[in-house]
Parts: structure tokens; sequence; C-alpha cells
């Protein structure tokens, strides 16, 4: 196994599908000769050509609405919005046809579309340029909304979304991209989508997250670990829509405890959702309100002061030793 960042990861992704099924293309702004923003997609349009990896307009709107179209007519198009915030220019495309399109025609249509765009702080960009929406995709019926957490399972992930029949939104933290690096296997590797993972067991507390949060998280639970002694259960969502929750509530009805950590805005945010279906399910098992450690109810503060809008390890485990105390 070679040791990739994040970024080198996707690209793996990007390669070994594109390689393998000549259906996918790779659209965007930028993504052809300069090889994307972030340099994701560097290399593929001198491997693939540029029928195959096209540079477009500055247009989400037509974007997504050739992606559409392209998945529409049997191809597997993977379009690259270069921040997330940009992505409402196409939310009419996404919502009134991707989304749609499978209902509206009773099966007849698919739409096998990858939407990936970064997302959240951590990197002083600007705003537009530092928001977690993944609340406005997940509320979306039809379209399922994806945010990996480390170099190999987002190569996972990525490979798995480009072959699923529906279209899916996938969020790449910014802050993650060259963040560290992790060993990712040449061979083909799938990660399923809508099945979270148990990264760390614990019987004191569960702990939930998902995308850049998992690394303050998994921090605070060692702490937890090294100064008091107690065992933290981190659970990685990887999927925010659709949401299983059969893990993490078998977890909250062994630990009695549950910790939810998310960089979104607090007030209806995933956050909220994961609550609710621990108190429709758990209830009568939980030993302390649930906590949750989120992004604040404001705009997000340009990077003077960015880090205090973030969860981080502190907060998180001055959360953690709130729920322990009850």
């Amino acid at each position: 196994m070679a040791k990739m960042t994040m970024v080198q990861a996707l690209n793996l992704a990007l390669q070994q599908e594109m390689e393998k099924d000549d259906r996918v293309i790779v659209l965007g702004e930028d993504v052809g000769v300069d090889g994307g923003v972030f340099r994701v997609t560097d290399g593929l349009i001198d491997r693939f050509g540029g029928e195959r990896v096209l540079d477009t307009p500055l247009a989400e709107n037509g974007i997504v609405g050739m992606s559409i179209g392209m998945a529409v007519y049997g191809l597997k198009p993977v379009c690259e919005i270069q921040f997330s915030g940009f992505s409402y220019q196409n939310f009419h495309q996404i919502e009134n046809h991707a989304a749609r399109l499978r209902w509206r025609s009773r099966g007849r249509y698919q739409v096998p579309m990858v939407l990936r765009t970064p997302y959240g702080g951590g990197v002083r960009a600007l705003e537009h340029h530092s928001e977690s929406r993944e609340a406005y995709w997940a509320h979306t019926p039809g379209i399922k909304t994806v945010v990996p957490s480390g170099p190999r399972n987002a190569r996972g992930l990525l490979v798995s979304a480009i072959r699923d029949p529906d279209p899916v939104i996938f969020y790449e933290s910014k802050a993650l991209y060259r963040a560290f690096r992790e060993e990712v296997p040449e061979e083909e590797e799938t990660v399923p989508i809508g099945q979270p993972r148990i990264v760390r067991e614990g019987k004191d507390l569960t702990m939930i997250a998902y995308g850049a949060m998992m690394r303050p998280t998994l921090a605070a639970a060692i702490s937890l670990k090294n100064k008091y002694g107690l065992e933290a259960e981190v659970i990685d969502l990887l999927t925010v829509s659709p949401l299983d929750d059969k893990i993490f509530v078998t977890s909250v009805l062994k630990t009695g405890r549950a910790l939810i950590v998310h960089e979104a805005p607090r007030s209806f945010g995933p956050g909220a959702e994961i609550a609710t279906r621990l108190m429709e399910k758990a209830f009568y098992y939980l030993e302390a309100p649930i906590e949750r450690v989120t992004g604040y109810d404001i705009i997000i503060p340009l990077f003077s002061r960015e880090k205090a809008y973030f969860p981080n390890e502190q907060r998180i485990l001055r959360a953690a030793r709130k729920a322990l105390r009850n």
C-alpha cells in the first residue's frame, strides 16, 4: 500500500474508474488543464483526453444541468463545483431534476451522477468558501450525501458513488485534503454508502461525528481515556443521507450517553436528526441529556476568527465530561 493524502486518493479513484468504464466523464471549472482548484483531477486530461475531462465555463447551473443530461443518456458524469458555497447556483437542477427523475419517470430513467465539492473551513478562505451546508442536501429526497473523513474511505466512497445508480453529493473537507497521509491499497476497494463505522470502541460514552470533525473527536476520546480513564466509542457516519441509525443506536443502548459533533450550524443541523433518532429508539437507555458540539448559528467568520467557530478537542472534551457527570 502507498501512503496518500486525500487529494491523491480521490485522484486514484477517478483514474481507476475512468480506466474501467469509459462512460465515466469528469467535468467542471478548471478540472482539465489546471487539474482542479485543489488538484484532485491533476493529470486526468493527459491520460484520458479532452473528450472525457471537460473544462467548463464558470456556470454551476450549466455544469450540473449538463451532467444530468449525460447521466440520463447513459454516461456517468463526475462534476466538480469548486466550492460548496457555489453550489447554490445549481440547486434548482439538483432538486428539481436530478433528485426527481427516477420518481417522475416511475423508474424509467436514472441519474447516476456525482457532484464533488469541497466544503468547510480550516484553510483561511473567504465567505462562500468555508460553509458546511450538507443539511440542504440531506433534506432533499432522491439524492445521497456522502462525507468522507480520510484518504482511504474517501477513495472507497468515491468509487461507490460513481457506481451508484442515483445522484450523490460528495462533500470533501478542504481541511483534510493534505492534512495527513494514510495507507491506500492500489487494488480496487469500495466503501458502502449508508454504513457508518465504529472507529474506536468504548463503553462509557458514544461520540458521533463525520468529515473533518472526526480528528478532534478522536483526539478528545483519547484525552478522555488518558486523563480520566473513560472509554468513548467513536462512530464515523461517512454518509449523512441516507442515515443508517443502527450502529449509533446500538452503541447508545450500551453506553447510555451520546455526544454529536459537526461543524455545520447547530439549529436544524444533522445533529438534531441524530438526536431525534436516539430519543425515538434509545430514550429509556439514556442516562444523561444528549450533547451537541457544533458550529454556531451565524455566518462563518473570516479567517482571523475562524478557529473560534469550529468545534475543537477542548470543546468536545468539555461536552463529554458534562455528559458523563450527569
